[in-house]
């Protein structure tokens, strides 16, 4: 509940930030290059400014550094537990006076940043079932189960993402619809020769599109090397069971 807080406190925090910079810069930049074309008989140009303006925009650049955000914050987070596949934590298994409960005990003593980890929480959950059945057995089928959970996990903390990353070109293309709309209703002063008010309109359309777009293609490409990032922990949690684990997991004494 707390994680979720910050995350909509950080999402008004980028709201705030996000329409202070239309309404100091790109609005009142907008506004000198409309008033330059003006006097000059030419239409706008596809510059930065321009392509921004609208409100469409505006939503798809909240949503796009929101997103930006998660993303990064889940990629820390998986980062910052991948020392753990270096440690050793089991070293201590070969000792006579170390048994599964202390094992245990030990493992739950350790920092809760480290403790909250899947590669510990899988660990602790495999050394309860060996100390209630003392089978090794029982206790390395009890990893593939948490393995899944952890992979249900995973995709319920980026469910928010992927749908940043279809509610943006969604935005998008409302933007377009909306600038198709305003340009067919500006058919007759096309048709009497005025083309400017249609063509401006069109411009947004497109220029929804085209920011959308773009947005959406970088949250994609940051989603999938997140994703491949915590498959790969997945993996290296299953490996370091299976090399420290479960090899030293049968010389530990059984509970009596």
């Amino acid at each position: 509940m707390r994680k979720i807080f910050y995350q909509i406190i950080l999402l008004l925090v980028i709201i705030f930030i996000v329409h202070s910079l239309y309404v100091v810069w790109i609005n009142p930049n907008v506004e000198i290059i409309k008033q330059f074309a003006l006097e000059n008989g030419t239409s706008l140009p596809r510059n930065f400014f321009i392509i921004f303006k609208d409100i469409e925009q505006e939503i798809c650049m909240i949503l796009f550094f929101w997103g930006i955000y998660l993303i990064a914050d889940k990629f820390y987070e998986t980062s910052a537990q991948s020392y753990l596949f270096d440690v050793d934590l089991l070293e201590d298994v070969n000792s006579d006076s170390n048994d599964a409960e202390n094992i245990l005990k030990n493992l739950e003593e350790l920092p809760k940043e480290i403790n909250d980890s899947p590669l510990i929480k899988i660990i602790s959950s495999a050394l309860r079932r060996f100390l209630i059945t003392g089978s090794v057995q029982n206790a390395s089928e009890s990893i593939t189960p948490a393995l899944d959970a952890l992979i249900v996990k995973n995709e319920a903390e980026l469910a928010l993402v992927k749908y940043i990353a279809w509610a943006i070109p969604s935005i998008g293309f409302l933007g377009t619809v909306r600038g198709i709309g305003m340009a067919m209703t500006q058919a007759e002063i096309a048709v009497a020769g005025d083309i400017g008010p249609m063509t401006e309109s069109l411009g947004m359309a497109f220029n929804s599109t085209f920011v959308a777009l773009l947005a959406s293609i970088i949250i994609m490409l940051m989603l999938s090397f997140l994703g491949r990032a915590q498959d790969e922990q997945l993996v290296r949690v299953q490996e370091y069971c299976e090399k420290y684990l479960i090899k030293r997991i049968s010389i530990i004494k059984k509970p009596e």
